[in-house]
């Protein structure tokens, strides 16, 4: 058995791929969430109430 074989894993290596990966995804969850407050703030209080949500537990 080498010397590779044997070598554990680095757990906390950043190559470029994972940066831009992980960049990527925070992009896409604040897209989602953006888009998601956009059509709550359309909803009337009364359609609020009905999915069980307050104006005030999703406004920032």
């Amino acid at each position: 058995m080498g010397y590779d074989e044997n070598r554990a894993a680095k757990p906390f290596a950043v190559t470029p791929y994972h940066l831009l990966r992980l960049l990527w995804r925070s992009y896409q969850r604040w897209q989602r969430r953006r888009e998601t407050r956009t059509i709550l703030a359309k909803l009337s209080d009364a359609q609020l109430k009905d999915i069980g949500m307050r104006r005030d537990e999703w406004k920032i």
